[in-house]
């Protein structure tokens, strides 16, 4: 009996954003929580500002790790189990990245052997010290990480695919000295599937780390292209679910969409709650899904400045802790998943074959002609998956996964 599939809420706290960690205030999050624990969902993915917790390399604050402890705590006792986000790295157009990897002290994030062991010891450090907590469901490396490795990064650092092969076994390796046993993975934003030049593959994403992560936003092109009710837009989570399993090796690697939202004005808000729902049921139509998290848990507050539009009202909770159409949604959802009310899904067992070839991935984003092909099939009533053409003959591969048709982009009519 397969096991249920997990809700939870990337947790944006409500007051102070993710800066509230200059200024910790255990009863506000404890506050935030109990609004988040109402929505029956099961895990939080919370966000230590790198910056903030090691503003030196070789200096780790103490009471800044004492303060994540005690957020993990305060989940575990409102029933929610916690993934802890190292690097951070880039949160909503922003980047923090400490001092000593800039300007006067430019090193590379990636290949300098001292930042790469300060990285190592930091997160290392976050894990042990939640190591023995038994809601600590393990580390994700760092947010989307790989917006640092190439453009549109306006200063990247740049990387071969093999040096990014040996930092995330470095990184995860760091994170199981820390926290044996626990569920460690990396997260990269969808260019690792779509952009030609992008040093982090679909392959590392699909095989390194515990599970593989995606995350899914319209606002990439799909929504602009289709509209927000179209099947592009309402399936996109459960393309990119797809699309992963192409690269596994593990016919059924457990799939987290770990980030996933209703990006305002492409998803006005007053069809928010519609597209939430459309998302999170094709979602549920994958096998091997592990869980569903969404972006965000509270709006971000007006009296901060500088955001891109599209960030202050993600939540699915308002500033002052109310729920929105949205986060009814979910809570069903997670309400659902609970109780068992949902049989698991079928086998997918047309699988449209997509290009092996890294340098050759943008037939996969929106536009390319796997992207297209994929949503026909859709259209067309069926429920398509994806293999490697590399694979496409592989009989064993295709019975694993249950897969019994392979069909190239150029076989699906056009209408």
């Amino acid at each position: 009996m397969p096991s249920a599939v997990r809700f939870g809420v990337n947790y944006t706290p409500s007051v102070g954003w993710f800066h509230h960690w200059l200024d910790f205030d255990l009863d506000s999050v404890r506050a935030d929580l109990d609004s988040i624990a109402a929505l029956d969902v099961d895990h939080v993915r919370v966000f230590p500002l790198w910056p903030y917790f090691q503003p030196n390399r070789t200096l780790i604050r103490e009471r800044a790790v004492e303060d994540l402890v005690a957020l993990v705590d305060a989940a575990g006792e409102r029933g929610l189990d916690v993934n802890v986000d190292g690097l951070q790295g880039h949160l909503s157009s922003f980047d923090y990245v400490p001092a000593w990897t800039r300007t006067w002290h430019r090193r590379n994030l990636f290949t300098d052997p001292d930042v790469v062991e300060g990285q190592a010891a930091y997160l290392r450090t976050l894990a042990a010290a939640l190591a023995g907590r038994p809601n600590f469901l393990g580390m994700t490396l760092g947010n989307e990480v790989n917006q640092f490795s190439a453009g549109p990064h306006p200063d990247p650092d740049r990387a071969t695919s093999a040096q990014i092969d040996a930092w995330l076994e470095r990184m995860l390796a760091a994170c199981e000295e820390g926290a044996p046993g626990r569920m460690h993975l990396h997260a990269e934003y969808d260019a690792t599937w779509y952009q030609d030049d992008q040093p982090f593959t679909p392959a590392q994403a699909a095989r390194q780390g515990a599970v593989t992560a995606v995350h899914s936003w319209v606002f990439n092109g799909t929504a602009q292209r289709h509209g927000r009710t179209s099947v592009p837009s309402e399936h996109h989570a459960a393309y990119l679910i797809e699309l992963s399993k192409a690269w596994a090796d593990d016919p059924h690697r457990p799939v987290w969409l770990q980030e996933v939202g209703a990006p305002a004005p492409l998803v006005p808000a007053e069809h928010a709650a519609a597209f939430t729902e459309a998302t999170v049921e094709n979602a549920l139509d994958c096998p091997d899904l592990w869980g569903v998290t969404w972006w965000c848990s509270h709006d971000v507050s007006r009296a901060l400045a500088d955001f891109p539009e599209l960030e202050y009202g993600l939540g699915l909770l308002t500033n002052d802790r109310r729920p929105k159409d949205t986060a009814r949604v979910l809570a069903s959802a997670a309400r659902a998943a609970r109780d068992g009310a949902r049989p698991a899904p079928a086998p997918r067992t047309t699988a449209l074959a997509v290009p092996a070839d890294p340098a050759a991935r943008s037939a996969c984003a929106p536009g390319g002609a796997v992207f297209d092909a994929f949503f026909r099939l859709v259209a067309d009533g069926a429920r398509p998956t994806t293999v490697l053409d590399t694979r496409a003959a592989d009989t064993g591969h295709l019975a694993a996964r249950g897969i019994t048709e392979v069909v190239t982009p150029d076989q699906v009519p056009v209408p």
